[in-house]
């Protein structure tokens, strides 16, 4: 269970990135702050903005910013042709994360404050995987959502530019948004990286599919999903076990985040909380024979 209130920013308009803008955005060197400096025009809907000044101690983080379009990826590409990449779910695994970003570099832990893990939606890939039990419920995959109070223990990782194509398709379901991760020490990175978080139906509908009924039945329609995003589903049991496997792997730090800060589609029970009851059992399943190694932790 939750220790503490939280207050859920998930529905706020998020700041997007405008191609004609000019303004220019800033980030600091790595400093060991506690905490970023909010603007409180980040969450209005805009151009990017820098602060006209700043106090001694304070830094100026410039998101989270919403990633709408193939090209406002543009913002976030390094002077060496790289994109930073958060992982939250299987992507702790960094046997994963080479599978599916074969010429990643820089494979490492990092911090990223202000937002939480759930699992709240349903995932396609397990229905054409045969590992989705929707008689269940069992059919959930894992995104992150704002959330005040919570922190999260993730990967960090570059991939070249000419891969943004393909993680944008591969991710077709989530939102894109720009954060500027911590190190487990608390410095700041230089450099933003992208963050795949809970999107809603209605945008999905409109931005990914472009108001398209077809589109949307060839990735989700076909697998009798007509709703996303959930409040009343679990997570899929082989997929539960991998992320769980992928953090244990990581270190006790890793493995204690996941399971105290990922939470069930009703934001109140944990990992922890669900693997010692309902869900008990999961982590002694194999997953299916020709899956054994992709959901192996």
């Amino acid at each position: 269970m939750l220790s503490h209130a939280c207050r859920t920013r998930a529905h706020l308009p998020f700041p997007t990135t405008s191609s004609s803008s000019s303004s220019s955005v800033l980030f600091l060197q790595p400093l060991p702050l506690s905490r970023p400096h909010f603007s409180p025009n980040l969450f209005a809907r805009g151009r990017w903005r820098t602060p006209p000044s700043m106090s001694s101690g304070d830094i100026f983080c410039p998101y989270p910013l919403e990633l709408i379009h193939e090209s406002d990826f543009d913002k976030i590409v390094s002077s060496d042709g790289l994109v930073s990449v958060c992982g939250f779910g299987s992507l702790l695994s960094e046997r994963s994360a080479r599978s599916t970003f074969p010429e990643l570099i820089n494979f490492r832990i990092g911090k990223l404050s202000g937002f939480r893990r759930v699992f709240a939606h349903v995932a396609p890939i397990f229905f054409e995987r045969g590992i989705a039990k929707p008689e269940t419920k069992e059919i959930s995959s894992l995104s992150v959502e704002p959330c005040d109070g919570e922190s999260l223990i993730i990967t960090i990782f570059e991939i070249p530019k000419s891969e943004i194509p393909s993680f944008i398709e591969r991710e077709h379901e989530f939102r894109f948004l720009v954060v500027v991760p911590e190190t487990i020490n608390g410095l700041f990175y230089t450099n933003p990286a992208v963050l795949c978080a809970r999107y809603s139906d209605e945008e999905y509908f409109q931005n990914r599919c472009k108001g398209n009924h077809e589109i949307f039945f060839q990735r989700y329609g076909r697998y009798g999903i007509q709703k996303i995003w959930h409040d009343d589903i679990l997570p899929c049991r082989v997929y539960l076990r991998h992320c769980v496997l992928a953090a244990e792997n990581l270190g006790d730090l890793d493995y204690n985040n996941f399971v105290d800060h990922t939470f069930l589609a009703d934001r109140k029970t944990t990992i922890r909380d669900y693997l010692a009851t309902t869900g008990s059992g999961i982590m002694e399943e194999e997953p299916p024979g020709p899956l054994k190694f992709r959901y192996g932790g």
